[in-house]
């Protein structure tokens, strides 16, 4: 089998092999200068791991993108919402995307002054969670239906506060993306018909505490030809020439996330290259427009700054089928069940001799009664034994945000690496954490 150090071409230089120190044939993975069976040891395993510096790498790639064109990087927090790292991305300037009132308020909990730069997307927004933006003096609502603006318009009366809007309009765009997470046809729920939407904005102007600043868009995830990026900002672009026209104050294009990154291995397109076409293709629509661009990466920032490291428990055959029992499960990592979805596994130890040449086929399975508990299917993978430890890469964006407690299963903790220092930014849970509001 190839070495899987060569599936590392072209990826963040976050998480390297390396030769161990008392041993020249064997190779370990680790996370900026800390090994990875160092801080299984010490945390237990499964563990998120996450690289401070790659995080940090990517988001300003965004911002040098966009470097030529008025803009805020607004992190999409359902992708990763822990603290440490909201605190991270707010420090180096980040704005934000919420989709509920708990986002928001861990927005605030890591940074008050990040809510200026925060705007509230979503389709189900609740008289509660509106309540809570206007206290906090959010950027932006992005309004997804005529009875959301009615509740706002309420809202914002109550308490004497003006609610800057913008509708998210479906341009009826194909994403070319998995169909659970396309979002711009008309068939979904999300946002409004962009020919319906000239009408919404003049209603919403007829109210005394609602300001229409933006018009927002978003047409799904993990994209990763930026053609229909380009497609949905030309509609967008006229709608704003229409609504400027109308003598609307337009100021605001949020052109929403779903920059994809590439799970599979083999060699990448460097990401500065990825950033900058992503950048052209929003911004050759809006040539001649005087405008503020919104952007709301979240997977392609922290997605490849995160492993989930888990152990083999056992090997088993059942007639022709090979498997590989680890201690994670579906509840640590739902993506594969729950989107059929691709990550490279590969060996935390790299031991020479044993691996050179060697190749079987795995289906990678968890603990948990369900068929559907699975990280990868009939997977070439080196021979690893029980006992050893492997990496599932690219795990840092919806890994920990869509864990679960299912079969009673603590979540695991959450680990940040910044060269050699270590910052545990969850502990792992236990038993009294998820029976603590049960009586």
């Amino acid at each position: 089998m190839n070495d899987p150090r060569a599936n590392f071409n072209g990826r963040p230089p976050g998480f390297p092999y390396r030769t161990a120190l008392l041993s020249r044939a064997e190779r370990s993975l680790y996370c900026e200068a800390v090994p990875l069976p160092k801080l299984a040891e010490k945390f237990g395993t499964p563990l998120y791991v996450y690289s401070a510096s790659t995080i940090r790498s990517r988001y300003q790639n965004f911002e040098r993108a966009f470097r030529r064109a008025p803009h805020t990087i607004c992190y999409s927090v359902k992708a990763n919402s822990n603290l440490s790292l909201l605190k991270m991305l707010a420090q180096l300037g980040s704005g934000f995307d919420v989709v509920s009132g708990g986002e928001l308020a861990r927005v605030v909990r890591a940074d008050r002054k990040a809510a200026a730069r925060t705007v509230f997307s979503g389709v189900g927004k609740t008289a509660a969670e509106m309540d809570a933006a206007l206290a906090a003096g959010i950027l932006m609502f992005n309004l997804e239906s005529e009875g959301e603006l009615q509740l706002l318009a309420s809202r914002a009366a109550r308490v004497r506060k003006t609610a800057r809007i913008a509708f998210r309009v479906n341009p009826d765009v194909e994403a070319q993306t998995h169909p659970y997470i396309s979002t711009g046809l008309r068939e979904h729920k999300f946002g409004v018909p962009i020919e319906s939407a000239r009408e919404l904005y003049h209603l919403a102007a007829e109210h005394d505490y609602l300001e229409p600043v933006g018009v927002s868009v978003h047409i799904g995830s993990q994209i990763t030809n930026v053609s229909p990026f380009a497609d949905a900002m030309q509609r967008v672009a006229e709608l704003v020439r229409q609504l400027m026209s109308d003598g609307l104050n337009i100021g605001y294009i949020d052109a929403g996330g779903g920059l994809g990154i590439p799970y599979h291995g083999g060699a990448r397109t460097p990401f500065p290259k990825t950033t900058d076409t992503y950048a052209k293709s929003l911004a050759e629509p809006l040539r001649g427009l005087d405008i503020h661009l919104l952007i709301e990466p979240g997977r392609a920032i922290v997605a490849p700054a995160g492993v989930l490291v888990t152990r083999v428990l056992y090997r088993k055959q059942n007639g022709d089928k090979q498997f590989l029992v680890v201690d994670a499960a579906m509840n640590d990592l739902i993506r594969p069940s729950l989107y059929g979805a691709y990550h490279e596994i590969v060996p935390v130890a790299m031991n020479g001799k044993r691996f050179r040449g060697t190749a079987l086929k795995f289906d990678v399975v968890g603990p948990i009664c369900e068929t559907g508990d699975f990280f990868a299917r009939d997977r070439q993978m080196p021979d690893v034994q029980p006992g050893e430890l492997v990496a599932i890469l690219d795990a840092g964006a919806y890994g920990m945000s869509l864990a679960s407690n299912y079969n009673t299963r603590p979540r695991p903790a959450e680990v940040l690496v910044e060269d050699r220092a270590i910052k545990v930014i969850r502990r792992r849970e236990n038993l009294e954490d998820l029976i603590r509001t049960e009586q």
